[in-house]
């Protein structure tokens, strides 16, 4: 037997072997989860905001129906967004001038919650005043406010928003559209030069739109000054598009087919000057252009870092979407069974090993998500408010929301398809809304920036900052950094960390682990994932500065996927620094002690995804390693699974935001039903016998 001590989950006398589920199982029920209180908690700052926006999802006008073909989807949602405008619920991140409140958190927290109802409902909001009135507001003045806010604001002029070209996603900078400045009329020349450029993917753009905020190549004077915003109007009063302006329908989509997304192109249309969207870059009537950022490359991602929310927004939407996967797999999870188990009863799903491995370790991933997504929009808030609005903290802001928002869309469409098939065929059945949120989501991947080419900007601002930390540092302080990188090299690859680590463990696998579950273990381990992989990688690229610029793209490109595993190990890092840090603010007792198993199994999920990783570089032995799928599976998996109900209640869904018949207990019904049948006809002698026991009482 091994004493072992991992802060505030102390264990008496472990045996070796870690392999006493059942005990721990039993130790953990007798916890139990204050879900109210949690519940609150998970709320977070704009708990009121969250509330008030349930209260509106929960009501039927704003559901998902599945039965309605695609003009009738289209019809619904703006109908609902008009009612949104007469609920005052999407107002709130605008000035109060014009009827807003100033809050942006608030707001965001708010849009959320609207994917509950029907996520085409949320994303089409989103377009309307999260994107075209937001991009308005944020890369206008005080005229443009005046001008088209007030239309913008109540949906009388239904907007898009139209950076993305069919040939250009990601790679804003590189789009084809042009406007051109003729000083004689005082009036830009929207362009399309050719079809790559058309604008592509818009939502409100198919059939809804009255105006776009339209991204284009600013020039003026034969100098291309970059990517600016533009008001445009693209169709009248009638529906139908105003002189040079064409486009086309997108048509039916894998999901949200409640928004009318679709493709614009311009043939030389004219707007006058004062339409150019000009807080960041101005031209006079003689076409002489102005900005208060000198630098063409801040200047752009200023003005690309004041349309963040987009990322933020769907962060938190895409960690909603996972709790109501959640919500409805355990909970059908804890009804439905299948197989005896050697018992007379068939067992519980949720209370096989695998169920457990497929649904537990999500929820604490959907834990840190959430945890991590409150303070996310605290710094948003803060940036937007103006209380914190320096850039140090834009910066930081727009790293964050590269980092969190890939791993929140993957996170999401990795729970909705893991609860699918966890709820077997009822899964896919339509009402119960898995698959249909499997579909809408799936965009979200690749919506506001591909996640890929998010977790490059990610990656590259740890790269710039790992240089910034030694520019400066004098011939002592590098050699100082240099021996210690190659002592450590050393050590790892000789394999005497792992071997000290096995003489340590002395072969047993609770003293293994119990050097590795602990909280600063935990962080010492995800922490040193990010910090040496930075470092390699940053040895790799040096010769980069070097070579012509070809050459120095090519060696980036070959170093690309470690450069997106590290940035993603770095957001995964954030999460559980979240976590930890809410952790740190729950008051002592069962609710602590749980959360703080499930805390461990996020990070020690972590570990244990990355364990060859951890293995090459010796952070950690074989045993050790082994130790923690051990330790997860035996100790931690049980506990959770005790309160899994616990812990999905606090999501606080109700029945009219659920709408999912086998998350209803309607499953419970069923097999309370079958087991009476069961146990009625054994009691009444008149249940027929097995054939292997009628075999074995003839012989």
């Amino acid at each position: 037997m091994t004493r072992t001590q991992t802060g505030p989950d102390v264990e008496a006398e472990l045996p070796d072997d870690v392999s006493t589920p059942r005990g721990a199982a039993t130790e953990s029920a007798a916890l139990a989860v204050d879900t109210a209180w949690l519940g609150e908690y998970l709320l977070g700052r704009w708990a009121d905001d969250r509330r008030e926006s349930r209260r509106l999802a929960s009501r039927s006008e704003f559901h998902f129906v599945g039965d309605l073909s695609l003009e009738e989807h289209r019809a619904r949602v703006l109908g609902q967004l008009h009612r949104l405008v007469e609920e005052k619920a999407v107002h709130r991140a605008f000035p109060t001038r014009f009827g807003g409140s100033d809050d942006h958190g608030g707001n965001i927290a708010a849009f959320e919650e609207l994917v509950l109802a029907d996520p085409s409902l949320q994303i089409k909001s989103g377009v309307q005043w999260g994107l075209f009135a937001a991009a308005i507001l944020h890369l206008g003045t005080t005229e443009h406010h005046e001008r088209f806010l007030p239309d913008a604001m109540s949906l009388a002029v239904p907007g898009a928003f139209a950076m993305t070209e069919t040939g250009h996603g990601s790679d804003v900078a590189s789009i084809g559209t042009t406007a051109t400045y003729d000083p004689a009329a005082e009036e830009w020349v929207i362009h399309t030069p050719f079809r790559a450029a058309w604008k592509d993917y818009l939502g409100n753009a198919a059939l809804h739109g009255r105006a776009a905020v339209v991204f284009a190549q600013l020039i003026t004077g034969g100098v291309n000054y970059g990517v600016h915003a533009f008001y445009v109007p693209i169709r009248d009063e009638s529906g139908a598009f105003v002189s040079g302006v064409g486009g086309e329908d997108d048509g039916l989509k894998g999901g949200l087919n409640g928004i009318d997304n679709g493709r614009l192109h311009f043939d030389h249309v004219r707007v006058p000057r004062t339409n150019l969207l000009n807080r960041y870059g101005d031209v006079a009537a003689d076409g002489s252009y102005t900005s208060p950022i000198e630098s063409p490359g801040r200047r752009f991602f200023t003005m690309l870092g004041t349309l963040v929310q987009g990322r933020v927004s769907l962060d938190g939407a895409s960690t909603i979407a996972a709790k109501l996967a959640l919500h409805i797999a355990i909970r059908y999870g804890t009804q439905r069974r299948q197989f005896t188990g050697g018992t007379r009863d068939e067992e519980v799903l949720l209370d096989y090993q695998r169920h457990q491995r497929r649904l537990l370790p999500r929820l604490a991933q959907t834990y840190a998500m959430s945890f991590a997504h409150e303070e996310f929009l605290d710094l948003f808030d803060q940036v937007f408010s103006g209380t914190n609005d320096t850039p140090s903290s834009r910066e930081d802001l727009e790293t964050i929301a590269a980092a969190l928002k890939p791993l929140s869309t993957w996170g999401a469409l990795d729970i909705l398809q893991e609860a699918r098939e966890a709820c077997g065929g009822a899964g896919f059945l339509a009402e119960n809304r898995l698959t249909q949120l499997r579909a809408d989501l799936d965009i979200y991947a690749t919506f506001e920036g591909d996640n890929n080419v998010l977790l490059q900007l990610v990656a590259k601002r740890l790269l710039s900052d790992y240089a910034r930390k030694f520019r400066g540092a004098d011939f002592g302080a590098m050699a100082q950094y240099v021996a210690g990188q190659v002592g450590e090299a050393a050590v790892n690859r000789s394999g005497l960390r792992q071997l000290g680590q096995s003489i340590a463990d002395f072969g047993s696998t609770a003293r293994s682990v119990g050097f590795v579950r602990d909280e600063a273990s935990q962080r010492q381990l995800l922490t040193d994932r990010v910090h040496t992989a930075v470092a390699e990688i940053a040895g790799k690229l040096r010769p980069a500065s070097k070579l012509a610029p070809v050459d120095a793209a090519a060696l980036v490109n070959r170093h690309q996927n470690d450069l997106i595993q590290t940035a993603r190990a770095h957001a995964e890092l954030l999460q559980w620094e979240a976590f930890t840090r809410a952790l740190a603010r729950v008051p002592e007792g069962d609710t602590k002690q749980v959360l703080t198993w499930l805390r461990d199994l996020f990070g020690l999920g972590l570990i244990e995804k990355d364990a060859a990783w951890y293995l090459v570089h010796g952070r950690l032995s074989g045993q050790r390693a082994a130790a923690i799928t051990a330790y997860i599976d035996d100790r931690l998996l049980p506990r959770v699974r005790e309160h899994a109900l616990e812990l999905v209640a606090a999501f606080g869904f109700t029945p009219e935001l659920v709408r999912a018949p086998i998350a209803s207990g309607a499953e419970a019904e069923r097999q309370d039903e079958a087991r009476a049948y069961y146990e009625h006809l054994r009691a009444s002698g008149e249940a027929p016998t097995d054939e292997k026991k009628a075999r074995a009482a003839r012989s």
